[in-house]
């Protein structure tokens, strides 16, 4: 059969992309799947609260390791097969979770499900290679409007079934998405057209596995661990120095897991130190927001919203970068992705300064999460765009998911340093400790900060030509 021919069996292109937005909606909403059960996990799981905040902890530890591990196999054997055996390991971990009663089994599903993450950078990969370079912006913008629009579609939900059913109807839901999303990239994806041969470096993957969970487990646990304790100096040292010697291996491998030269262009390593600071701003606004919406008004910190109306307040912050993302493509091709990013970033600088000087009434909440949704929105679809102007189109997968990797750190970091704020700023009311306003107001300056350093890091970022030109599929 010739090459004309298999080309017109081949779903059309905006099928495919819109076929990859949901599956990375179905990643993004598995950040977000346990927030509405945080307060009743160690009742539900017949468990202390150190051991069931691995129910959140774990996912994050797992995303991270695996994101920029399943690129590289994304790159080596096909990224569209690599995205259908993540959404396998979903369903799978879903299943685990879903019919089991106890924690092991809970953190054995939410594991598989963090595995998942690796499908936003390898979707948009995979856009790079079957759509012309004048449609690429808007769909890896849309694509990359899925990482906030999932959690946040995801939560009102999350909560309504935490309210109203049993909580192993989350899994249950979730393992459904899987499948549907699942079926839907076996039917409408097109197998890969460029492949980067090679073999997986094992030893590489072991190394940054081991070093980013040490890295990680220090950013995720020293404020309950404290600082300067034993466990938590272990993590942070032990992961320094096995990422360094990861590193130098790297370096000498003939076909390491990582090309640290690419990743070491000024293009790629601005934007992923960056992708720290737009990871953790993000995050902030999901630790600080809820809490400030859902605390009494007696306590003088909160507004005292149930948790469905706060969760309804926060939505539109994940909308907003959905209906952007076709100005994020419009924007990146008129004025390419570097001012994009700096505007961005600039957004959520602003939007953090707002709601500092005005959170006293539940809309002040509101628009700050437009304005970060827009900053959000414009960042996160200029981040693939500088990077895979900056690296051969067989390492886009591996480059995304370095990039995916970064933003992890930024928001696992934020999780850690708000949480150990608004802890180490509580008053006692009624026998509950409660985050004062100051509290809050702290958490924002350090949004603001980190916001404030992406801007300046942007500016770094060197001015790159049109993206190249790649084999496309039919309309």
């Amino acid at each position: 059969m010739n090459r004309r021919a298999t080309l017109s069996r081949r779903p059309p292109r905006w099928l495919t992309v819109a076929v990859l937005a949901f599956a990375g909606l179905c990643s993004s909403f598995m950040f977000t799947l346990v927030v509405p059960l945080q307060a009743e996990l160690p009742a539900l799981l017949d468990a202390s609260r150190e051991d069931t905040t691995w129910v959140v902890t774990i996912t994050l530890l797992v995303a991270a390791v695996a994101t920029p591990i399943s690129g590289r196999l994304g790159d080596m054997y096909g990224k569209r097969r690599v995205v259908i055996v993540l959404l396998a390991l979903l369903v799978v971990g879903s299943l685990i979770a879903a019919l089991s009663g106890s924690i092991v089994g809970v953190i054995i599903g939410r594991a598989l499900q963090g595995g998942v993450t690796g499908v936003i950078p390898l979707g948009i990969a995979i856009m790079r290679d079957v759509l012309p370079p004048e449609r690429l912006g808007t769909a890896v913008a849309l694509m990359s409007a899925t990482m906030g629009v999932g959690g946040a579609v995801g939560m009102p939900l999350a909560a309504y079934l935490a309210q109203n059913a049993d909580w192993h109807s989350l899994f249950w839901l979730a393992a459904g998405l899987g499948v549907v999303g699942f079926a839907l990239v076996v039917l409408f994806v097109p197998e890969d057209i460029l492949r980067s041969p090679g073999r997986l470096d094992v030893v590489g993957a072991i190394g940054l596995a081991v070093g980013l969970t040490g890295i990680l487990l220090f950013v995720s646990r020293e404020a309950e661990w404290g600082w300067a304790s034993p466990a938590a100096l272990a993590c942070v040292v032990g992961g320094v120095v096995v990422l360094l010697v990861w590193g130098v291996y790297q370096l000498r491998a003939s076909d390491p897991l990582l090309d640290l030269r690419v990743a070491a262009r000024p293009a790629v390593l601005f934007t992923n130190v960056a992708a720290i600071g737009m990871g953790f701003a993000l995050f902030s606004s999901n630790v600080t927001f809820p809490q400030l919406l859902e605390l009494p008004v007696e306590t003088g910190s909160g507004f005292g919203l149930g948790m469905i109306a706060a969760a309804f307040v926060v939505m539109p912050a994940g909308l907003v970068m959905m209906v952007i993302s076709p100005l994020s493509g419009w924007l990146e091709r008129t004025v390419g992705p570097r001012p994009l990013f700096t505007g961005g970033a600039a957004a959520i600088v602003l939007a953090y300064v707002f709601v500092l000087l005005w959170s006293t009434e539940v809309w002040h909440i509101l628009v700050a999460n437009i304005l970060i949704g827009v900053g959000i929105g414009f960042t996160f679809a200029a981040m693939p765009m500088i990077i895979m102007r900056a690296v051969p189109a067989n390492e886009t997968g591996a480059s995304n998911g370095l990039n995916a990797l970064f933003r992890s750190v930024g928001t696992s970091s934020a999780s850690a340093v708000m949480g150990g704020v608004l802890a180490a700023m509580s008053i006692d009311v009624d026998g509950a400790a409660i985050p004062t306003r100051a509290a809050f107001e702290v958490c924002f300056w350090l949004a603001i900060a980190a916001g404030a350093v992406a801007v300046v890091l942007s500016l770094f970022i060197p001015r790159q030509r049109s993206a190249e030109p790649h084999p496309s599929l039919p309309g």
